[in-house]
Formats: structure tokens, C-alpha cells, sequence
């Protein structure tokens, strides 16, 4: 018998959480960009929409995209006419964590535009640069840092994503099963070191993520006196 437990789970949660990082990154970024200039009516209510994942526990955002995108569902009927399926496949769990860890990178995106010196964007555009010129070789630079600390927290919470992924997805092995659902089910069926096997791994990815973050910005590394 092999020491190794089957290791889909692993490859399941890699898939699952690169491919919404990036997706999350790319919107997360251009909401904390769109967001840093917008003073609009209802930004408020934008704001507290793009948080409100954070808050709630992932079961009610889980029941929430089930609703959605069920076969009952207004977004789960239309799909189904293009012969798309969401619920219980690993597109579910990608979709999942996106939502669950769009707050982090959203958030993080935005706090990282707002310490750029208005002057220096207003500046650029005086010169004659265009909007895409401006986040581009000003913006997006200057705030880089702030948003590769958001896309590691992303990375992390949808690595470890596991109410809203398992009401969406559900617990399908070789399918579905990822990370944080296979501990639960390890622990919930006496397996306790199948699970600490789980625990380990996905603390040692975490981890990894955290220190290589740190190491690379040399910001967290000074100390002022």
C-alpha cells in the first residue's frame, strides 16, 4: 500500500486556485483602479458589494451562486441553454473561490492606488499621456507592491476555500475534491493522519507564498528607526 494518500486533491486545489487568481487579479485590480477614481452616486453600495463576501461565512455565499446558478436559478437557466455546467464540476470551485477571495485583491488593489500622489497621474496626463499610458507605466507600477501583497492573500484564501467550494462543487473525489475538503472528510472518517497529511501540505504552499512575498519586497525586510 502506498505511504502517499491519493494526491488528486493537491492537483485539484492548484488547478482551482491559480486559475482564480489570475481571473481575480485581473478583476480585482481594475475594480480598486475603477473604484480609486469613481465618486459617483452609490459607491458606497459598490464598495460594501465587492466586501460583502468577506463578511459573510462561505456556506451563505456558497448558497447564494447555488441559488444563481442552479438549474432553477435566473443565471443556472440561461447557462443551460449553452449547455454549460456549473454546479458540481470544477468550474464551480474556480467560480467559488473567485468570489471568496475577490475582497482581498480588490481591497488590497484599491488601499495601493490610494497611496499614489494624485500630482504625479495628473502630471502624466498634462504631458500628453493617455489613461491606458497613465495605470500603465505610472499607476500600476507605483502600487505593484500593494497588489502582489493582495494576490498572495488571494492565492492562499482560495487555496483553503472550503464552504462556498463544497456547495457549489460538492465533494466529488478526483473531480471536485480539493485541499481543505479532504481534510474535513479525512478527520470526519477517523483518518487523522490522511488529514495532518492534508494540514501539512497546504500549510507548507501557504507558507511558501508568504515568505516568498516577503523575501522579494525588500520594504518588509527594513526597519525604520
Amino acid at each position: 500500500m502506498s505511504l502517499l494518500p491519493n494526491l488528486s486533491p493537491l492537483w485539484i486545489s492548484l488547478k482551482v486556485s491559480v486559475i482564480a487568481t489570475v481571473i481575480t487579479f485581473c478583476l480585482g485590480v481594475g475594480a480598486g483602479y475603477g473604484m480609486f477614481y469613481y465618486r459617483g452616486r452609490g459607491r458606497s453600495l459598490i464598495n460594501s458589494l465587492f466586501l460583502i463576501p468577506l463578511v459573510l461565512p462561505p456556506t451563505v455565499v456558497g448558497f447564494i451562486l447555488l441559488l444563481l446558478l442552479g438549474k432553477n436559478g435566473v443565471i443556472g437557466q440561461l447557462i443551460s441553454r449553452l449547455a454549460i455546467q456549473i454546479v458540481f464540476t470544477w468550474y464551480g470551485a474556480v467560480l467559488a473561490a473567485i468570489v471568496i477571495a475577490f475582497p482581498l485583491m480588490y481591497r488590497a488593489s484599491l488601499g495601493a492606488f490610494q497611496q499614489i500622489d494624485p500630482l504625479l497621474l495628473d502630471a502624466a496626463r498634462v504631458e500628453g499621456a493617455s489613461e491606458l499610458e497613465v495605470f500603465s507605466y505610472i499607476a500600476f507600477p507605483l502600487a505593484l507592491p500593494g497588489i502582489l501583497s493582495g494576490t498572495v492573500l488571494a492565492f492562499t484564501r482560495a487555496l483553503g476555500e472550503f464552504g462556498a467550494t463544497l456547495m457549489l462543487a460538492g465533494n466529488i473525489p478526483e473531480q471536485t475534491q480539493t485541499m481543505p475538503m479532504a481534510i474535513y472528510f479525512a478527520v470526519e472518517a477517523g483518518e487523522f493522519k490522511e488529514g495532518g497529511f492534508w494540514v501539512a501540505l497546504i500549510l507548507c504552499i501557504s507558507l511558501t507564498a508568504v515568505f516568498t512575498l516577503d523575501y522579494l519586497n525588500p520594504k518588509s525586510n527594513s526597519y525604520q528607526n
